[in-house]
């Protein structure tokens, strides 16, 4: 469980303890919400470095990490399950930002697709 936080403080793990008594009221709270807008208040983060390796002193050794507010988290999921997983809208192509869904899966497919082309003296190009 995540112990970080935005700039409201409150974690993912307290929102997961406490979930039993907020599931309700943050039900509604996400159901009165109008179709198809994300509330600008939940759009906020604060940015917070994060060393990566070599010397400390050194400011490229850092990259920058957004942390939303939980709740945005938490809104966020619930968007994307009812929207992609629950009307199955995502293309079977598609590889990221979906469950049991792998970089490797995606490699492996390129991969495969990219082999039976040639094998069939097909041409194989690609864009990135």
């Amino acid at each position: 469980m995540k112990n970080s936080h935005g700039y409201d403080e409150i974690s993912t793990k307290l929102l997961k303890i406490r979930s039993p008594s907020i599931n309700s009221p943050l039900t509604h709270m996400c159901n009165k919400l109008s179709p198809g807008i994300f509330p600008d208040c939940l759009k906020y983060s604060e940015i917070q470095p994060l060393f990566t390796k070599g010397d400390k002193l050194n400011v490229s050794n850092y990259r920058p990490i957004s942390l939303l507010l939980s709740f945005s988290n938490v809104l966020e999921k619930s968007m994307y399950i009812q929207l992609l997983e629950c009307n199955n809208i995502s293309a079977e192509e598609q590889f990221a930002f979906r469950t049991k869904s792998t970089t490797s899966m995606s490699i492996y497919k390129l991969t495969t697709e990219n082999l039976k082309a040639l094998n069939n003296k097909m041409v194989v190009a690609g864009i990135f």
